[in-house]
């Protein structure tokens, strides 16, 4: 007899050895229909799978996100088949699933084109409609090798013998398609009904420039039309907002080719800068930090007793002066820890709070560069706190509050907590870092917030707890950090003299809210698609005279606005005031007011708020409090 446990908690009792499929059909036709995989003692499998033993089970449909994957996995094999049918000298290597979707490497003698790409998308219509069952076999490693070299796969065949000898590797197959596979996938391809492909790229096989370049094809898969039509939907605005585009719109920022992935900031740009910056820094004053300023280049030896050298290399810029090897510095907190040791520190002077707005390289490859969010010379919010093991729990409910705060003030409403945990390549034992991990659990306990875990994403010397915040089209920026860190202090020598009088070991917590200010910026302008809140937009008012002879008085209205602290700008051009009114707007500005002869004589305004709001005529003090009313409530 089979036991099988259903989440629900009822159990079904079966004669012999038993499918999913047949688990499903047991439990209801609907069910049987619907089934994609099996989630059995917590692992997925496929719904040809043989349960023979005891076990718990959970039917898997396109509701479960494990669902949406497996869709998306299949819909990949569905493209590489697509692709073989039409193309059949045409190589695949690799198809996995990623964000939204997945993608599939191919090796072909010429480029792909657009016209390609609907026709593979046509084919793999056809190939689903047929319905085809997609089973699965397993072979020794050695006669896969030989099955994919002698039908001419040979990428494939390369994968399979790097894996080790006495292991087995599955196969799949739908229609006259077999691809290697750990699986799982849905019993036939007429589950696959809603997907698109998206754009051609290139791609080095397994990475390395070396290699030979391949072509990706992207794609995305839904369960359902209207979640793809929304998620299309999403991407046309995502374009609209793109930040590249409006940085260029509105004379924010710059690239060009001899300073790949560092930013020519302009005037415009640079005063949004500003204003994140000194809004961060009051909040950092406010709550106990003392600023201070780290050089940008270190000595190798330095690095190498942090470990960076060891485990981040890649990623540094180097440079050698008078025989001494220096790197640039890729971040911030060894540098805080020679100002830490620059003095002999009492338990009485903990916690000590250092907060920087430190300029970092990081030796990004080219592809991975993208506008302001994705750059090789980047300025973080950082700070770094020395503090005892006891005071670990009160800094980070702090910081959690604080940076709870920011977002909202920014106009984030909805954010996640994640925590990163330790990554294969790290300093410190294991008993370290389980303290570590315990301390931040704690301390988020204490904060009352839910939060997800992520194994394997810390840092190289500790834990994090990252805030995800999501934006006006519901996409997730990972922004602020706070990492406990148990080595690094003990490493670079940092001591206090403790209340017993003997010498110990801090520790160091690295924190950041809003990360990488360029990145946050860029953030802000694709949330608000340009249009900033009054208090961060670079020109926030623009004063525009009908003619010549309210020329003097939009001067001084100008001058006027100026003394009270806005940036203003005044347009006395010789052009139509719709034509001005239209090229403001264009350029986001939050307020236009407009003078003409009755304004002029009765010292009024008519102002008009963004989205060609018009707001009346007032007064330039009813203007100054109406704009004084918004920068303080950061609506």
């Amino acid at each position: 007899m089979v036991s099988v446990r259903l989440p629900d908690g009822s159990q079904r009792q079966f004669e012999g050895p038993v499918t999913v499929a047949q688990i499903a059909a047991n439990i209801g036709a609907g069910l049987a229909k619907a089934a994609i995989a099996g989630k059995v003692d917590g692992k997925l499998v496929d719904t040809s799978f043989l349960i023979d033993r005891d076990a718990e089970l959970a039917i898997v449909t396109d509701k479960d996100p494990e669902g949406l994957d497996v869709i998306r996995h299949s819909t990949a094999h569905l493209l590489a088949y697509a692709v073989k049918e039409l193309f059949p000298e045409a190589q695949v290597t690799i198809g996995p699933v990623i964000d939204n979707g997945f993608y599939y490497d191919f090796s072909y003698k010429r480029p792909f084109t657009p016209d390609d790409l609907q026709a593979i998308e046509k084919k793999m219509a056809e190939l689903a409609k047929k319905d085809e069952p997609v089973t699965r076999k397993v072979l020794p490693r050695d006669e896969a090798v030989a099955y994919f070299k002698s039908i001419g796969e040979n990428y494939k065949a390369e994968i399979i013998s790097s894996i080790p000898q006495n292991e087995d590797v599955s196969l799949y197959t739908e229609g006259g398609f077999t691809d290697l596979c750990r699986g799982p996938h849905v019993p036939s391809t007429g589950k696959l009904k809603v997907f698109k492909l998206m754009k051609l790229a290139g791609a080095y096989w397994r990475g390395d420039a070396k290699n030979e370049m391949l072509q990706r094809v992207y794609g995305t898969a839904w369960a359902k039309k209207e979640e793809q039509e929304a998620y299309l939907h999403m991407l046309e605005e995502a374009e609209k907002r793109d930040h590249r585009k409006l940085g260029k719109l509105l004379d924010l920022f710059h690239f060009q080719d001899e300073a790949p992935g560092l930013v020519f900031w302009h005037p415009k740009g640079w005063t949004v800068w500003q204003q994140v910056e000194q809004y961060m820094r009051n909040v950092y004053r406010e709550s106990g930090y003392q600023e201070v300023k780290a050089p940008q280049i270190l000595d190798r030896t330095l690095w190498e007793k942090t470990g960076h050298w060891q485990n981040y290399r890649e990623n540094m810029f180097v440079t050698e002066s008078e025989n001494r090897n220096y790197a640039l510095k890729p971040m911030n907190c060894p540098g805080h820890v020679q100002i830490y040791n620059s003095d002999l520190r009492s338990y009485r002077d903990l916690p000590l709070r250092y907060g920087e707005f430190g300029q970092c390289h990081r030796n990004e490859s080219s592809g991975a560069l993208h506008g302001i969010m994705r750059v090789r010379g980047f300025t973080q919010d950082d700070g770094h706190i020395f503090c005892t093991e006891e005071q670990i729990q009160g800094e980070v409910t702090a910081f959690h509050q604080q940076a709870m705060a920011v977002y909202t003030d920014f106009g984030f409403s909805e954010i996640s907590i994640k925590l990163a945990l330790r990554p294969e390549n790290r300093i410190g034992s294991d008993e370290t870092w389980d303290h570590a991990e315990d301390t931040l659990r704690n301390a988020l306990r204490a904060c009352g917030v839910t939060w997800e875990e992520l194994p394997g994403e810390g840092a190289f010397y500790g834990p994090k707890i990252e805030y995800h915040l999501k934006d006006s089209l519901g996409r997730p920026w990972q922004v602020g950090t706070m990492q406990v860190d148990f080595s690094m202090p003990g490493r670079l020598g940092a001591e206090y003299v403790a209340d017993d009088n003997t010498r110990k070991v801090p520790v160091m917590l690295h924190r950041a809210i809003v990360g990488s200010m360029e990145r946050f910026v860029g953030i802000l302008i694709e949330n608000h698609a340009g249009a900033l809140p009054l208090w961060l937009a670079p020109v926030q008012i623009a004063v525009l005279n009908i003619s010549d002879a309210q020329a003097d008085y939009a001067q001084n209205v100008a001058q006027a606005l100026k003394k009270q602290g806005f940036r203003a700008i005044v347009d006395l051009r010789n052009e139509k005031i719709t034509y001005k009114i239209r090229e403001h707007s264009v350029q986001k500005l939050p307020y236009i007011v407009v003078i003409g002869d009755k304004e002029r004589d009765a010292n009024t305004v008519a102002v008009r708020a963004r989205g060609n709001v018009d707001l009346g005529v007032m007064s330039v003090d009813a203007l100054v409090e109406r704009l004084n009313n918004e920068v303080a409530t950061k609506a």
